[in-house]
């Protein structure tokens, strides 16, 4: 029976949580699945995320839904050696998930009016999280924002937290005169002082960015991919430019590198 849910391609979710338990199988299971734990599988799943993301960023839908099943099998992993462990299941992390959302949603699935503005739900589900927050013993401000996170999407939710609580600046304006002070410390530390000072300051200008991209609404991380994009895009018109002369990048030199990526900059 679990051999024809394995090869039944409209299996689903059923069929997926079979084929990770056989494996898994301590026997007959494949030796590398058999070899993971968590700890070796999580670099894998923050990989499947960021494919997830690119896909749609790239507007390849139906890259997107191969990505979703590659990530789909992250879950369907971990849970699978929980359950061997004894810990939790797939299952009961899809309950749980399923509670959360619902408690979570009283203006929809609880008594509370739907009569509501975005903004206003915003607040009630930060309400709701620093409750189960509280449930779980995390009594400070800053507790629970995860240390695995990218760094740069971790130093906004951290700088939102402490600005729940009126640690901010009130101003736009006071963002840019502390990322003028963290620019010249970077460079009294370039110029005075050793790799880790620079680092250290190089650090706090990176956090002090992060806040300007809060206050001007913008996510950090989406603007860098997009300039990420940018700079892909221009430096390879350069390459194509420079190729349909019967050159290279390493055959160029700067000046001439810089005009076609103001050419390039023009035709956009």
């Amino acid at each position: 029976m679990a051999d024809d849910l394995i090869q039944n391609p409209d299996g689903g979710l059923p069929r997926l949580l079979e084929i990770m338990r056989r494996l898994r199988d301590p026997q007959t299971g494949c030796p590398w699945d058999i070899e993971q734990d968590f700890a070796s599988i999580a670099p894998y799943t923050i990989e499947e995320a960021y494919e997830v993301a690119d896909a749609i960023e790239r507007g390849e839908m139906g890259e997107l839904e191969s990505e979703l099943g590659d990530l789909l099998l992250q879950v369907v992993f971990h849970g699978q050696m929980a359950e061997e462990a004894g810990l939790f299941s797939f299952h009961s992390v899809a309950n749980g998930v399923g509670t959360k959302m619902v408690d979570r949603h009283p203006h929809i699935f609880g008594d509370e009016s739907r009569d509501k503005s975005a903004e206003q739900q915003t607040k009630d589900w930060e309400a709701i999280k620093a409750k189960e927050r509280a449930a779980k013993a995390e009594t400070g401000v800053l507790d629970g924002v995860a240390m695995g996170l990218p760094a740069l999407m971790r130093a906004v939710k951290l700088q939102k937290r402490a600005a729940r609580v009126g640690f901010d600046w009130t101003d736009v304006s006071d963002v840019l005169d502390k990322i003028a002070e963290e620019s010249r410390e970077l460079v009294e530390a370039r110029d005075t002082m050793g790799p880790d000072e620079i680092e250290d300051e190089f650090g706090d200008l990176l956090f002090v960015m992060a806040n300007l991209a809060r206050h001007l609404d913008v996510d950090p991380e989406a603007a860098l991919r997009r300039t990420n994009a940018k700079f892909t895009r221009r430096f390879r018109a350069i390459e194509a430019a420079l190729a349909a002369e019967g050159r290279s990048p390493q055959q160029s030199t700067l000046e001439e590198m810089d005009k076609l990526w103001d050419a390039a900059k023009a035709a956009e």
